[in-house]
């Protein structure tokens, strides 16, 4: 065991951080929670209250929501490479791919991201089905 590893733990709040501060400083919006959860090699993040100010009014105003999931979309996909670049920075492992979306109805915004491996930590036993980890039954 590595002493010098940060924990998964660790890693989990770091990249709530940083996620944090890219919707803080992208859409000058600020979630109420963020989660992250390693599992192996998936990464699942929760993004609560993640709709912005103008999303929010939008929906107020039009019965479709036509606009708001177009214009959402758009702000996903200008987030997305920007997640998965934090993700590789933290995790120190390449992202293979990210299922990433939002729904208007709740203002949750939900991230799966497959790594390549699970990242190194310390306590490797605390990740759900981590290979790496030996798991006590």
């Amino acid at each position: 065991m590595n002493k010098n590893l940060p924990t998964s733990g660790q890693l989990e709040r770091d990249l709530s951080q940083k996620i944090q501060k890219l919707y803080r400083q992208d859409l000058e919006h600020t979630p109420s929670k963020i989660t992250c959860q390693l599992f192996g090699s998936q990464l699942a993040i929760v993004i609560e209250d993640a709709l912005t100010p103008v999303e929010k009014t939008l929906i107020n105003i039009e019965e479709e929501n036509k606009i708001v999931k177009k214009f959402n979309s758009a702000i996903n996909d200008a987030i997305e490479s920007k997640l998965k670049t934090i993700i590789e920075e933290i995790l120190a492992v390449e992202v293979q791919d990210i299922l990433f979306d939002s729904t208007l109805e709740t203002s949750l915004t939900g991230a799966i991201a497959t790594l390549n491996q699970p990242p190194q930590v310390r306590n490797p036993e605390s990740i759900p089905k981590n290979k790496n980890g030996k798991r006590k039954k």
